[in-house]
């Protein structure tokens, strides 16, 4: 009887499987079948981002993120994280350890070499390539300039022979007459000089190197030594009489230069590109607003390095060195002409044909294309004495 039953069961499973099977069959002979769809295997996630930071000077700030809006599109597979900071802040942040970017792009080669000394002397390795891709190279440039209101100008063009110098002002600062003493109306009053501070700020210290160099006649070779010399040291105190308040932003006191007038500067000491941005704003509201280029000015660099810190990965690294040679690439190098910036890569012309190039529209208001001599930035032992000398002589 179990024997007769298992033969059942298994004929009654015989049946069910011949019937499902001709099912099938007929179903896929019908025309208007749909096959069944493939089993689609697992997509393979997409790579992560390598994420990159950069901590740059605030000065070239909307040129930077107009072109990380293009870079990101081309280059999906980096993140790149931006902090604009004070050069000087920024070089110190980095030796505390507060910030580590991948990058640096302070304004100048003076921070840099500042960086440099500080962080061999805190940490005993070089934090920048000797050469190579990731050593620091300029990325756009732009010299320091005068900017004094036209009649003023005149003043002290006059008194000097044709030369804006750093002489001149000092004798046009020293003097208890103000304006009168170097042939200004006695309305002007006192001469009133705006630059920023230099232990702060990166226009300020250059402009405390420019005076320097323009006391001892050099455009290179300074040293330690010339910084304790009593008579240049009440040079620059005399100078610096002249300044009302020592700011630390360049563009928060140029843009109070044009918002109040001569009543509060006469003459500032600030970067090319931001005398471009503001000159056209200027023209008008107290008289008309020129730039003297000095005998021998300085280059803002904006040097631009991947740091040989143990925080920076090999793939950062090599993610850094793809946004370094964007920034290089001609047409962002095109593009920075626009914000006033004179392009590093020296086969982008400065004089084209566009009415956008600031450079040729605004010749009328002392913008030129050829500049002086420029002079050598110091290594970073100098610079940080000069810092010190300037906070004991000045801030008292």
């Amino acid at each position: 009887m179990k024997a007769k039953g298992i033969i059942i069961v298994g004929f009654l499973i015989a049946v069910a499987v011949v019937l499902f099977l001709t099912t099938r069959d007929k179903e896929t002979a019908r025309p208007d079948a749909v096959p069944a769809a493939p089993v689609a295997s697992a997509a393979a996630p997409p790579a992560a981002a390598t994420e990159i930071s950069m901590l740059y000077s605030s000065e070239k700030q909307e040129w930077i993120e107009a072109a990380l809006a293009d870079f990101k599109k081309e280059h999906p597979e980096i993140s790149l994280r931006l902090k604009a900071m004070g050069s000087i802040d920024a070089a110190q942040a980095i030796v505390d350890g507060t910030e580590r970017p991948t990058l640096f792009s302070p304004a100048d080669s003076l921070v840099q070499n500042l960086l440099t000394s500080d962080w061999q002397t805190k940490h005993k390795t070089d934090l920048f390539a000797a050469s190579g891709d990731e050593a620091p190279q300029p990325v756009v440039i732009t010299p320091l300039v005068f900017v004094i209101w036209e009649d003023r100008a005149n003043a002290l063009l006059k008194a000097s022979r044709g030369e804006i110098s750093w002489p001149a002002i000092h004798k046009a600062v020293k003097s208890n007459e103000g304006w009168p003493a170097v042939g200004g109306q006695a309305a002007w009053g006192f001469v009133k000089l705006g630059h920023t501070d230099p232990t702060r700020s990166n226009s300020g210290l250059q402009a405390l190197l420019l005076m320097t160099l323009d006391y001892y006649k050099k455009t290179s070779g300074l040293a330690v030594g010339d910084l304790l010399n009593p008579k240049y040291q009440a040079f620059i105190g005399e100078v610096e009489k002249g300044v009302p308040r020592f700011e630390t932003s360049t563009g928060a006191f140029m843009t109070d230069m044009i918002r109040f007038g001569p009543s509060k500067y006469d003459i500032a000491v600030v970067y090319e590109n931001l005398a471009i941005a503001q000159l056209e704003n200027a023209q008008g509201r107290w008289g008309n607003l020129k730039v003297y280029y000095p005998a021998t000015t300085l280059w803002s660099d904006h040097p631009i390095a991947v740091l040989q810190a143990d925080w920076v990965t090999p793939a950062q690294k090599q993610a850094a060195g793809v946004w370094i040679r964007y920034l290089k690439s001609r047409p962002v190098q095109e593009m920075a002409l626009a914000y006033g910036f004179r392009p590093a890569d020296t086969s982008v012309p400065l004089k084209t044909a566009s009415s956008t190039n600031p450079f040729t529209r605004l010749s009328q208001h002392g913008v030129k294309i050829e500049i002086p001599p420029v002079a050598q930035a110091p290594g970073g032992q100098v610079v940080k004495s000069l810092m010190m000398m300037w906070t004991r002589v000045v801030r008292k």
